[in-house]
C-alpha cells in the first residue's frame, strides 16, 4: 500500500502523460482516434480542464504507433500574443518543422525558406510550406494537432485566414489527392462559429466535431485503484464522487487526490455483526458519505475563491464575467436554469458561450448546472452580487422583481433611467432586464401623460373660470348699462309727460271744445302708458322701444294740426305694441285699422309741407307692416292730393 502512495498520482492540472495511470478513457478517444486514422478533419471544442491535451496526448500516442502516420502539435500560446503576423506564422512553421524533424531529414532552413517568399503575405508562407516542403517530404500521412486555438482572440490582428487555410487544405482533396494525406485536429474553448468571424465569409463548416463528456462510472473505474487504500468500498467511494463532481475531470481528479492523500478518512467496513445492541453503529457507507460531504465542503466549497487551486472555479467565473457586453445574458440564463432546474436549449449564441464556461451543461436537449459543487459555488447569493456588480440599478431591479412586479415604486424614472438606458446601450443584456427597463420607460411615459392630463385639465379650469368671470363682467357690464337707460328713460318719460301736460293744458286752452284736441291728448296718454308697461318688462329691447314711444310723444307736440298728431300717435302706439309680446299684434292691427289716414289727404293746415310728408310716411309704413288692406288700396290708387314722397318713402322701407 504504501508503495502504490510513492508511486500512483491523481493529476488535476495540465495534461496526463499517455501512459499515466489515472488516464480516463472515454467514448471520445476511441471516436478521436478513428477519424483521424480515416484522414477525416476533427474539431474537439469544449470547456476548460475537461481533458483536451491529455486526450490529445493519448490519441498522438496511439497514432506515431501506427506504421504511417506522422503527428505534430502545436500549441499556439506557446507563440505569444503581442506578436505581428509574420512572427506568428513563421512560429507556426517552426513548430512544424521541429515536431516533424525536418531539420534533420531534409536539412531545411527557416531563415532561407522565408527570405524566398519575402515578397509573400505570411499566410501564404503556410500555404507553400504545406505544398512544398511538407506534403513532398514526407510520405506517411500528416495529423497536425492545433491546440488553445481560442488563444487567437488576444492576438491584435484577423486571424479568419488561418481558419479559411486549414479549410482550402481540405477543398484541395478533390483536385490535389496528395492533400488526403493531410488533417488537421483543433482543440480550445470555442465553438466552430467562432474559428471564422467575418460572417461575409465561408463559415468553418468541415470536419467531426467530437464530444467530450464527463466521466461516467464505468469510464472512472481506474480511478478506484488510489480510492482503494482508504477503503474496501471503493467502487461505492469514486460513485459518491462522481455525484459530487458529475464527471467533470479536473475536480474528479482533485477530490480523488484529497481523499487519496487525507489521513482521517474512515475506513469502511462490512456491517456489524450484533444489530441487537442498544446502540447500533452508524451504516459504513452512510458515515462515509458524510465525511466525503464535509471534505468537500471544507476543501473546495467554502470560501472558494482563496483555496481554488490550482485555478478552476475562478477561471468559470471569469469566462462568465470577461465580456460586459455579454455578461448579464449568460447571468440571466444560468439563473432560470439555477432556479427551475433545467431549461430547454434554444441553440442560442449566449447557450454555447456558457456551456464553454463549464458552468452548465447540455444534457437530452435541456440544459442544467454541471454538477452540485457549481450549484452551490455559484447559488443565487453569488448571481444577486454578479448582477449587481453589473447593473447600475440593481437595487431597484430586485426590489420590483421580489414584488412580483406589483410595485411599481421601484421602477426608474427620469435621470436614473436615462442613465440605465445608456448603460444598456451597447451590452447584451437578459430577458430580465428588458422587462424591467421596458416596464421602466411605459411607468414614466403613462406618469407624462397623466401629468400632461391634469395640466391640461387645470388649464380648461382656469379657462372656464375666466371665462365665467369675464361674463359676470360683461352682465354686470350690461346691467349697469340697463339702470343707466332705466334712469335716462325715466327722465325722458318725465319730461315727455311734462311735455305732454303742457301740451295738453295748452290745447285745451286754445280748443276746449274741440273733439281731435281731447282724441290726440286721449294718444298721448296711451302711448305713455304704453312707454311705461315696456319699460317694466326690463328687456333691452323693451326699454329701447319704451324710450322711441316716449320720443315720439315728443315729438308729437311740433305738429300744430291736430288730426296730424293723432295719426302720428296713433302709428307711434302700433308701433310699440309688438315690443310687449307676440299677443300684442291684435292690439297693433287694431291701432292701424283706426288710422285716419284719409286726413293725411285733406290736413292743409299745416303750414310746414316736410312735417306732413313725414307723418304720411310713418303712418303709411305702420300700416303696411301689418298688411292693412285699405292702406295698400291707397298706396296703389292714390288721390290726386297724395305726393308720392311718403309712397317712395314706404316702398324704400318695405323693400
Amino acid at each position: 500500500m504504501d508503495q502504490l502512495n510513492q508511486t500512483y498520482q491523481y493529476q488535476y492540472g495540465g495534461s496526463l502523460a499517455a501512459d499515466a495511470p489515472t488516464y480516463v478513457t472515454r467514448k471520445a478517444d476511441e471516436q478521436l482516434y478513428q477519424f483521424l486514422k480515416a484522414g477525416k478533419f476533427c474539431y474537439v471544442l469544449n470547456s476548460r480542464q475537461m481533458g483536451k491535451s491529455s486526450l490529445r496526448v493519448r490519441v498522438m500516442k496511439r497514432l506515431q504507433e501506427e506504421d504511417n502516420f506522422a503527428c505534430v502539435a502545436i500549441d499556439l500560446t506557446e507563440l505569444g500574443s503581442d506578436v505581428t503576423p509574420q512572427e506568428w506564422y513563421a512560429g507556426i512553421i517552426d513548430s512544424l518543422v521541429d515536431g516533424l524533424d525536418l531539420e534533420e531529414k531534409i536539412d531545411f532552413d527557416i531563415d532561407d525558406f522565408l527570405d524566398r517568399y519575402d515578397n509573400l503575405s505570411p499566410i501564404r508562407w503556410l500555404g507553400k510550406f504545406i505544398d512544398e516542403i511538407v506534403l513532398k517530404n514526407i510520405r506517411a500521412n500528416v495529423v497536425i494537432f492545433v491546440d488553445e486555438i481560442d488563444s487567437t482572440i488576444s492576438l491584435k490582428f484577423n486571424v479568419d485566414d488561418f481558419f479559411a487555410l486549414i479549410r482550402a487544405f481540405y477543398n484541395k482533396r478533390v483536385d490535389n489527392p496528395n492533400y488526403q494525406r493531410i488533417s488537421f485536429c483543433l482543440l480550445g474553448v470555442a465553438t466552430p462559429s467562432d474559428l471564422i468571424q467575418d460572417k461575409t465569409r465561408t463559415p468553418f463548416n468541415i470536419g467531426r466535431g467530437i464530444e467530450l463528456t464527463g466521466f461516467t462510472l464505468a469510464e472512472a473505474l481506474p480511478l478506484a485503484t488510489g480510492l482503494a487504500t482508504k477503503t474496501n468500498n471503493a467502487k461505492n467511494l469514486l460513485e459518491l464522487i462522481l455525484h459530487w463532481t458529475g464527471g467533470q475531470p479536473f475536480l474528479t481528479q482533485k477530490i480523488c487526490n484529497l481523499v487519496f492523500t487525507s489521513s482521517d478518512f474512515p475506513v469502511i467496513v462490512d456491517p456489524p455483526q450484533h444489530p441487537l445492541k442498544s446502540n447500533p453503529p452508524q451504516p459504513p457507507f452512510k458515515r462515509g458519505e458524510c465525511w466525503l460531504e464535509n471534505l468537500i465542503r471544507n476543501k473546495i466549497i467554502n470560501n472558494w475563491q482563496t483555496q481554488d487551486e490550482p485555478e478552476h472555479l475562478r477561471t468559470i467565473e471569469r469566462r462568465i464575467l470577461i465580456d460586459e457586453q455579454l455578461a448579464g445574458e449568460l447571468l440571466d440564463i444560468y439563473q432560470k436554469i439555477y432556479q427551475q432546474g433545467k431549461l430547454v436549449s434554444q441553440n442560442t449564441v449566449e447557450e454555447g458561450k456558457l456551456q464553454l464556461s463549464g458552468l452548465v451543461v447540455k444534457r437530452n436537449n435541456q440544459l442544467q448546472v454541471y454538477n452540485p459543487i457549481y450549484r452551490e459555488v455559484f447559488n443565487q447569493k453569488w448571481i444577486d452580487n454578479k448582477l449587481a456588480a453589473l447593473r447600475p440599478y440593481s437595487e431597484a431591479f430586485r426590489a420590483w422583481f421580489n414584488s412580483g412586479r406589483e410595485d411599481n415604486s421601484w421602477l426608474l424614472r427620469g435621470n436614473a433611467l436615462q442613465t440605465a438606458e445608456k448603460w444598456v446601450a451597447d451590452k447584451n443584456l437578459g430577458f430580465q432586464d428588458k422587462e424591467f427597463l421596458a416596464a421602466s420607460r411605459q411607468q414614466e411615459r403613462e406618469e407624462e401623460n397623466a401629468q400632461k392630463d391634469k395640466e391640461a385639465e387645470l388649464k380648461r379650469e382656469k379657462e372656464l373660470r375666466e371665462a365665467a368671470e369675464e361674463a359676470e363682467r360683461i352682465q354686470g357690464e350690461a346691467n349697469r348699462q340697463a339702470q343707466r337707460r332705466i334712469r335716462i328713460g325715466n327722465i325722458v318719460l318725465g319730461l315727455a309727460l311734462l311735455g305732454g301736460l303742457i301740451c295738453f293744458g295748452w290745447g285745451f286752452k286754445v280748443a276746449t271744445n274741440a273733439t281731435n284736441t281731447n282724441q290726440a291728448l286721449k294718444a298721448v296718454r296711451g302711448l305713455s302708458q304704453l312707454a311705461g308697461q315696456l319699460r317694466k318688462k326690463g328687456q333691452v329691447e323693451a326699454v329701447e322701444a319704451s324710450d322711441e314711444a316716449l320720443r315720439k310723444a315728443g315729438l308729437s307736440t311740433l305738429i300744430e294740426n291736430e288730426e296730424l298728431k293723432q295719426v302720428w300717435l296713433m302709428a307711434a302706439t302700433a308701433e310699440a305694441y309688438p315690443s310687449l309680446g307676440d299677443e300684442e299684434l291684435k292690439d297693433a292691427e287694431k291701432t292701424v285699422e283706426n288710422l285716419n289716414l284719409n286726413s293725411l289727404n285733406n290736413s292743409h293746415i299745416q303750414v310746414d309741407s316736410r312735417i306732413v310728408n313725414q307723418v304720411k310716411a310713418f303712418a303709411y309704413f305702420q300700416a303696411a307692416k301689418f298688411k292693412n288692406e285699405k292702406t295698400i288700396r291707397m298706396l296703389i290708387m292714390p288721390s290726386k292730393q297724395v305726393t308720392l314722397t311718403p309712397i317712395i318713402v314706404i316702398l324704400i322701407l318695405i323693400f
